[in-house]
C-alpha cells in the first residue's frame, strides 16, 4: 500500500504550490541561522549570561518544537559535570530554582505561555536568565527587566520546527562559555558547514532517487514508522525526527534510543506491524514472510510494514554498533522496510546536525510527497481555536 505521490517529489512546480510557507527554504537556511545567531550572541552580550561563572544548575525552558534544544545541552553536557541540566516545559518552576542557577528561556514567538511564566518566575527568585526568542516578545522584556540576556532570532521562520538553529545556536554559545560543553565557535562555523552541505544535497531540484532526503521519505511510505538512535546523541536525533514526522508530515511515529530501547523494537517485530500478520485474517504469530499471493478482496487489506529508520554514530564503541546491527539484522529477517542513515564524522555537535538536518528534510518531502502543506494542519489551527 502506497500514498506517497514521487512524480510530486520531482516537480519543482508542484512542491513550491504547495509549501505555501516555504518550509523546504526555511530548512536551507539551517546554515544560516547559526552563523547569524553567532553574531546575534555576540551582539547580546552573551557573555554576561550567569555573570561569566558556571552555574549550580541549568533549567531550560522550552517546548514544541523548540524542545530539543534542552535534550540537545543535556547530551552535549560532560558526563562528570557538577551542574546538572533539567527541561521543563511549563509552570511551575522547580522550588529548588534560585539566585545560583541559570534559566534559560527558548521560544521563537517569544510569547510561549509555558517558557514565559518559567522565564518571569525565575526572575522573581532572581535566578540568571538567558533568553532566546523574537525581538521585542514578552520573552525579551521579562529578560531586559531582570538584566538578564536575550538573543534575538536574526533569520524568520514559519515555525519553531524550521528554526531550530536560530535557537539552539545561541544556548550552545553560552555552554562553551560557561564550561558546561565544549562547542567552540570553530565548531559552530564547521555545523553551518555541514548543515549548508546537506541542503545541497537535499534541495527540490535532486531527484528522488539521489536526494538522500527523499530517499528516506519514499522509503517510509505506507509503513508505521519507529526511530531508533543507536546511542544517546542519535537518541536525540532520533526524537527530533519523529517529532518531525508526525507533526510536519502527519505520520504517527515513535522514537526510542539504544541499549534501553533494544528489546522494546524486537518485540514489536512479533506484531501486526512486523512479520506476525501479513494481512487482515491472514497469518498468524510467528507467521514470517508475507504472502505475496494474499488477495486484498479475499483476505482482507494488507497492514502497514514497520518502517524502522536507525540513525548511526559513527563514533560509536564496537559493541554499540553490535547492538544496533543485531536489532537491524532481526528486523530485516522480520520484514520491515529498514533505513540507516549514518551521522558523518566530526564534532558531537557536527554529527548531530547532519542527522537533524537530514531528517528534518526527509519528514518536510514524506508531507510534500502525501499531499499535505508542511506547515498547514487544519487540525492543528481548530485546537488552537478551541483553546484560545
Amino acid at each position: 500500500m502506497t500514498w506517497v505521490d514521487e512524480a510530486r517529489l520531482d516537480d519543482l512546480g508542484a512542491l513550491t504550490a504547495l509549501d505555501t510557507r516555504d518550509s523546504l527554504r526555511s530548512l536551507a537556511s539551517a546554515g544560516a541561522q547559526v552563523r547569524r545567531a553567532l553574531v546575534a550572541a555576540d551582539e547580546a552580550g552573551i557573555g554576561r549570561v550567569s555573570g561569566g561563572e558556571r552555574p549550580r544548575s541549568v533549567l531550560v525552558a522550552a517546548l514544541g518544537g523548540s524542545a530539543v534544544v534542552g535534550d540537545v545541552l543535556d547530551v552535549l553536557a560532560d558526563p562528570g559535570s557538577p551542574v546538572p541540566v533539567t527541561v521543563r516545559r511549563d509552570a511551575p518552576l522547580p522550588g529548588w530554582v534560585g539566585p545560583l542557577d541559570l534559566v534559560i528561556a527558548v521560544s521563537q514567538s517569544g510569547r510561549a505561555a509555558g517558557p514565559l511564566a518559567l522565564a518571569a518566575e525565575a526572575a522573581r527568585r532572581g535566578a540568571s536568565l538567558l533568553t532566546v526568542g523574537a525581538a521585542g516578545s514578552p520573552l525579551a522584556d521579562v529578560a531586559a527587566r531582570a538584566r538578564g540576556v536575550h538573543v534575538d532570532v536574526a533569520i524568520p521562520a514559519p515555525s519553531s520546527r524550521t528554526a531550530l538553529w536560530s535557537l539552539l545556536t545561541p544556548v550552545l554559545v553560552a555552554a562553551d562559555r560557561l564550561g558546561l560543553a565544549s562547542v567552540p565557535v570553530e565548531v559552530l562555523e564547521r555545523v553551518a558547514d555541514v548543515l549548508d552541505d546537506v541542503a545541497e544535497e537535499c534541495r527540490p531540484s535532486s531527484e528522488a532517487f539521489v536526494n538522500p532526503a527523499k530517499v528516506i521519505a519514499t522509503g517510509l511510505d505506507g509503513t508505521v514508522p519507529l526511530v531508533l538512535g543507536d546511542g544517546a546523541l542519535t537518541g536525540v536525533a532520533a526524537c527530533r525526527a519523529a517529532q518531525m514526522l508526525s507533526r510536519t508530515a502527519r505520520v504517527p511515529a515513535t522514537h526510542g534510543a539504544l541499549p534501553d530501547a533494544a528489546s522494546s523494537v524486537v518485540a514489536t517485530l512479533d506484531g501486526p506491524f512486523g512479520s506476525g500478520l501479513g494481512a487482515v485474517g491472514g497469518g498468524g504469530p510467528g507467521g514470517g514472510e508475507r504472502d505475496i499471493f494474499a488477495d486484498p478482496y479475499l483476505d482482507g487489506p494488507s497492514l502497514p510494514r514497520l518502517g524502522l529508520v536507525v540513525l548511526r554514530d559513527p563514533g560509536l564503541d564496537p559493541a554499540a554498533r553490535g547492538l544496533a546491527d543485531a536489532v537491524v539484522g532481526s528486523a530485516r529477517e522480520a520484514g520491515a522496510v529498514v533505513l540507516e542513515p549514518e551521522a558523518r564524522a566530526g564534532h558531537l555537535v557536527e554529527r548531530l546536525a547532519s542527522l537533524v538536518g537530514l531528517t528534518d528534510f526527509a519528514a518536510t518531502y514524506l508531507a510534500l510527497g502525501l499531499g499535505f502543506d508542511p506547515s498547514v494542519s487544519r487540525h492543528v489551527t481548530d485546537l488552537r481555536d478551541r483553546t484560545s
